[in-house]
Formats: structure tokens, C-alpha cells, sequence
């Protein structure tokens, strides 16, 4: 639909803060905002709350939901923000593939900033023995991709409004 409302993916590793970068953009935006988390199988869940890392095939339901809910966003004429992890471009490409209203922000950190931050989060299936798969897994956006590449380092306000400055139609 070259007409739909955009959709920013916001992707990165576990800990990267995209739970409350995504909500934080959808409230600034006014926008709809799904957490992809809630796309998984419960089995996918009960995988990785056991320490078992995700393998592709693991992931092709969860892909799926996630399109689907862009797809509806642009059926409804609804933008809308939705988090990812997106660790391999594979994923990237095939969320993006039919949809030109979809854009992507990687959150990007150093492995011990992020481990520091899984480490104090309680209540989460993620476990922080987990965040090596994650970044094994991780291919970078590259240059083609058109990729908003955006720090953790700074609070997440500051984190929102670097990527409103970087994608201004949003």
C-alpha cells in the first residue's frame, strides 16, 4: 500500500530500551504502538524463559504476527510503532517486503551497557545469560538498509527525539 500511514520499527537487542523508547514514541506521536513480545508463540516464551535461544524457524510465527499487525495498521489507515528485535536482516527484509511505509530504528549499544541493563530488569522472560545468542544473531543494518541508527547511552527522551529529528514525516 504506497499510500499507508508509516510504521517505525523499533529493533535491537534485549535491553536496548525498546519497550520504553517505542511507547514513549507512539505517545509522543499520538500513534498506535504494539509490543512484539506479545507476537510470540507461548512456546516461543517458554524457550527462552528457559534459557533456550530462538532458532529461525522459532521465529517465522512471530514475523508473521508482526506483519500482519503492520498490514492491518495500513488496511485501517493507522501509523503505528511497533519494537523488534530484527537481529538479522533476513527478519528486516521480509517485514519490510510489500510495505514501503515501514521504517527501522536500530537501537545500538555496547554489549556491557546492555548486560548491565538486563541484569537489573526483573520480571522479564529474557534472561541475561541470553544476550550473547542475541548479539551472535545480530547483523548490523547496512548503509542500503536506510536504517535510523540511534545510541542507547543517552536517557530515552533524548533517544526519541533523535529519532523524530532523523525521520521528520514521523
Amino acid at each position: 500500500m504506497p499510500d499507508a500511514p508509516p510504521v517505525l520499527i523499533v529493533m535491537g537487542v534485549a535491553g536496548t530500551g525498546k519497550t520504553t523508547v517505542g511507547a514513549m514514541l507512539a505517545g509522543r506521536l499520538h500513534w498506535l504502538y504494539a509490543e512484539a513480545d506479545d507476537f510470540h508463540p507461548a512456546a516461543n516464551v517458554e524457550k527462552m524463559a528457559a534459557g533456550t535461544p530462538l532458532t529461525d524457524a522459532d521465529r517465522e510465527p512471530w514475523l508473521a504476527a508482526i506483519g500482519r499487525w503492520i498490514d492491518e495498521r495500513a488496511a485501517a489507515g493507522e501509523p503505528g510503532v511497533v519494537t523488534c528485535s530484527g537481529l538479522k536482516r533476513a527478519y528486516r527484509d521480509r517485514l519490510r517486503q510489500g510495505r514501503p511505509q515501514v521504517r527501522m530504528v536500530f537501537l545500538q549499544g555496547s554489549r556491557e551497557l546492555i548486560a548491565r541493563r538486563l541484569a537489573a530488569r526483573h520480571g522479564h522472560f529474557m534472561r541475561a545469560e541470553m544476550l550473547d545468542s542475541q548479539f551472535a544473531d545480530l547483523e548490523p543494518p547496512e548503509p542500503d538498509e536506510g536504517v535510523t541508527e540511534v545510541s542507547v547511552e543517552p536517557p530515552p527522551n533524548e533517544i526519541v527525539d533523535a529519532i523524530l529529528r532523523a525521520n521528520p514525516d514521523a
